[in-house]
């Protein structure tokens, strides 16, 4: 008996700030990678389907985008090129600029 069958797998791209189509809002949306697996034996072997979506975070609104699409919008939003399963925007690495809830030229009393 052979056992087949697929998986789905969704990452998270990138949360950008765009103005939504359905509710006007600008509002953050997320860029998100879902593809599709074919499996035998539970073990996944190849992917035979990826698709690329932009959601709103105010309304819900989903919207599909091409490779081409996905690929300029995680660049713009800062993301590069980054391995996979590892962030490549908030928390990726040192920190430049004040920390959160701290002003230029303050000093943080907890922090040597």
């Amino acid at each position: 008996m052979i056992i087949f069958g697929t998986k789905g797998y969704l990452y998270q791209l990138a949360v950008l700030t765009l103005v939504c189509g359905r509710c006007g809002n600008p509002a953050a949306h997320t860029l998100r990678k879902r593809v599709t697996k074919f499996t035998l034996f539970f073990v996944p072997l190849f992917p035979f389907s990826t698709k690329y979506t932009t959601q709103c975070t105010f309304c819900g609104a989903e919207q599909q985008t091409t490779a081409a699409q996905a690929e300029q919008l995680r660049q713009q939003a800062g993301g590069g090129q980054a391995a996979p399963g590892h962030a490549a925007g908030y928390g990726a690495g040192p920190a430049t600029g004040p920390q959160y809830g701290q002003a230029h030229g303050q000093h943080n009393p907890y922090q040597n």
